[in-house]
């Protein structure tokens, strides 16, 4: 981790707007649930993939409609099945 979790979260406040003080695995599971490729990798790389893979088995064991919502988007698919390949790799930008 790189920053305090509070530091971090404090630029995600639309997450969990109702509860603040809402902990690490809330927030993530809030941007989970509602998920966007470039969140999920800044989770990623702030809390780790272990981490961002756990707290969405959690999801996915509950199984409930939002569960079921976020999965079908593709590029949560394609995002969950790098992870689960341990294949995701972040892009260089500027590269040739």
């Amino acid at each position: 981790m790189s920053t305090s979790s509070s530091q971090f979260w404090q630029t995600r406040r639309g997450l969990i707007w109702s509860n603040p003080k809402a902990d690490d695995s809330a927030h993530i599971r809030a941007a989970l649930l509602r998920p966007t490729f470039g969140q999920l990798l800044d989770i990623a790389l702030e809390f780790g993939l272990e981490r961002l893979g756990a707290e969405w088995a959690v999801l996915d064991r509950e199984g409930t409609a939002a569960a079921e919502r976020a999965r079908r988007p593709l590029f949560m698919s394609v995002f969950i099945a790098s992870y689960e390949r341990g294949s995701i790799q972040t892009p260089v930008y500027g590269a040739a």
